[in-house]
């Protein structure tokens, strides 16, 4: 009696962390094992999943399963997914170029396909029922903040020099906070020679006014 009560304890705690927790949809082993031992708390995943309360959406990752009125059963979703996978491996991701584009909303085009870049190692994954990519970059690549440098820099690379056009600066800056544009002066030698022009009038404060040469 006393070892079901147990086991109803952490399965309880278990959900109850993941609906608290907003600022991830996808969560491993890791993220419970201050609930009990790692035998214990995969055990415990293991029968959740079997219960239907929770979504086996890659090796090692876990969901809950989610609904929508009209549309049903919702499908995990691998970007989640994959954040899940760096906060549990250490590692950094950054969505690439046409990801980043269209995040920032500079492009219409939707990637067909998930490709990230990491300082971990490149591989192929399987999350989610969709294929997501790593692509391993150097550590000086890396070494950009994700937001606002790295995606900025990672969308204006598969744009290119010539097709950057004013509106889609004043679309950027727009985004930028202030802190943001302090970012962007720090990490400017990180990025390529062609785009410190580009990177110094974005980081110019919102009032119109001027940053050094």
């Amino acid at each position: 009696m006393t070892q079901k009560i147990k086991m109803q304890s952490i399965d309880s705690k278990m959900i109850r962390r993941i609906r608290a927790t907003r600022s991830a949809r996808a969560f491993s082993p890791m993220h419970f094992l201050d609930l009990g031992s790692r035998a214990a708390v995969d055990t415990a995943l293991s029968r959740l999943t079997k219960a239907g309360k929770l979504r086996r959406v890659a090796r090692g990752l876990y969901d809950l399963p989610r609904s929508h009125p009209w549309f049903g059963k919702l499908t995990p979703k691998a970007e989640d997914a994959a954040v899940a996978v760096a906060r549990r491996e250490g590692i950094k991701l950054r969505p690439t170029g046409a990801a980043a584009a269209n995040l920032l909303g500079l492009s219409e085009q939707v990637p067909g396909k998930i490709i990230y870049e990491t300082d971990g190692r490149s591989r192929k994954l399987r999350i989610a029922g969709q294929e997501v990519e790593l692509r391993h970059r150097s550590a000086r690549q890396m070494s950009m903040s994700e937001r606002p440098t790295g995606m900025i820099v990672s969308a204006f690379r598969v744009l290119g020099k010539e097709h950057i056009s004013t509106d889609q600066l004043a679309k950027i800056r727009r985004k930028l906070s202030a802190a943001d544009r302090r970012v962007l002066l720090k990490e400017l030698p990180l990025a390529p020679a062609w785009m410190h022009p580009v990177l110094r009038r974005l980081a110019a404060d919102a009032a119109g006014g001027k940053t050094k040469p």
